[in-house]
């Protein structure tokens, strides 16, 4: 098959719709289908063989994201050049409505994945709060419906947004892991980049530096482990337009002896990151998957986190983590819980190894063409009047 991927997040842009769509590329690449994507242009950016880049320029809300100009000359001569089987969509914006256009006018399937919970980032509209909500999940789920298949990251993620209307056929497919990437990592590297003592007991956080993300809740609830644990360090990792907000709480807390910010570090220095902690805390209520747990739980991580859409699929409470409700001092508990007992610790730690193999990129990925296969099957049918 050869697939035409349309998103509006792409390299170089870190986040987990492109970490996404770089893991399911890769394995449908290995199984022997040819995936042309059309994403937004950065400054900078080689030519890609298989990357169809549009001007772009920088959002207003964050300069480090561009936003697609969805017009070029050529577009159409290029698919009838390189025609596509099948449209898959990872936004229903600006790339997303293009990709939806194209796979109309050559009459070909569109699937979408629906990655964000978009009425819950309205903070980032320039209107309303919540006139901004309605008209995003009017806009989503219009969008949705006129897909052949939508697919949602958990399962919780597709009850919610049946319930909201989406009457198009809706399957859930996580997002896989590359499971090799965390195995004879260099366990230390984390202690030895940030100054670390080696005794010390590191708590991670991966994730964009945003308002969605939750992150004061996991510096407040820190402030009150590291009053009792002083030799805990918490090691926030990911940039984002909160940054600035989040350093000076940091130092509001009396914690910047205690709490790293990396910044924005590379893929291979990640890994190492999540090999070299402890344990994983996670606040966000806006999540449909979050990826990030997954890979802690591939590095053996034992994960907090507050019980909220698709990270209640990601995690079996009390087996490789705890699920706790947005509640400071029972999330607080928790983590202490976890140093106070280091066999509970080790345990939850081997079996957040053994469930994360259900999340094997190569498996979701052989799902995802059969799910290709099925709708273009079906796609044919109807064209050819046979259903």
């Amino acid at each position: 098959m050869r697939i035409g991927i349309f998103t509006d997040s792409y390299t170089p842009y870190v986040s987990g719709v492109v970490r996404s769509i770089e893991l399911f590329t890769s394995e449908l690449k290995n199984l022997g289908h040819e995936v042309i994507i059309f994403a937004p242009n950065y400054p900078g950016i080689a030519k890609e063989e298989t990357v169809y880049r549009f001007p772009s320029i920088p959002s207003l809300t964050n300069r480090d994201f561009y936003l697609a100009i969805p017009f070029a000359r050529g577009l159409d001569n290029f698919i009838k050049e390189n025609p596509l089987d099948i449209v898959h969509v990872h936004s229903p914006f600006i790339l997303g409505r293009l990709g939806a256009k194209i796979a109309k006018d050559f009459g070909v399937p569109l699937v979408f994945t629906y990655h964000t919970l978009y009425d819950q980032y309205s903070h980032y509209a320039p209107i309303g709060k919540n006139f901004s909500k309605e008209l995003i999940r009017k806009f989503c789920v219009e969008f949705c419906n006129r897909c052949q298949l939508v697919i949602t990251p958990t399962e919780i993620i597709s009850r919610h947004i049946k319930n909201m209307g989406v009457k198009a056929q809706v399957k859930w497919l996580p997002t896989g892991i590359n499971l090799a990437e965390f195995a004879d990592q260099d366990k230390m590297w984390i202690k030895k980049a940030y100054g670390i003592n080696p005794s010390d007991t590191v708590l991670l956080f991966v994730g964009r530096a945003g308002k969605e993300k939750n992150i004061p809740f996991i510096l407040h609830s820190f402030s009150l482990v590291n009053s009792r644990y002083p030799s805990t360090k918490l090691v926030i990792v990911g940039d984002g337009p909160e940054l600035a907000n989040l350093k000076n709480l940091t130092i509001d807390l009396r914690l910047e002896k205690s709490v790293i910010f990396t910044g924005r570090i590379s893929r291979e220095n990640l890994i190492k990151a999540y090999c070299g902690s402890d344990l994983f805390v996670f606040g966000s209520l806006t999540e449909t998957q979050g990826i990030v747990i997954a890979e802690a739980k591939a590095a053996g991580l034992p994960t907090i986190a507050v019980d909220a859409f698709g990270v209640s699929n990601m995690i079996q409470n009390d087996k490789d983590g705890f699920l706790v409700p947005h509640d400071i001092q029972l999330f607080t508990e928790r983590i202490i819980k976890l140093l106070d007992d280091i066999n509970l610790r080790q345990q939850m730690s081997h079996n957040a190894q053994t469930t994360v193999q259900i999340l094997s990129s190569q498996q979701c990925a052989a799902k995802l063409a059969q799910y290709y296969r099925e709708i273009i099957d079906s796609h044919v049918l109807l064209h050819e009047g046979l259903v």
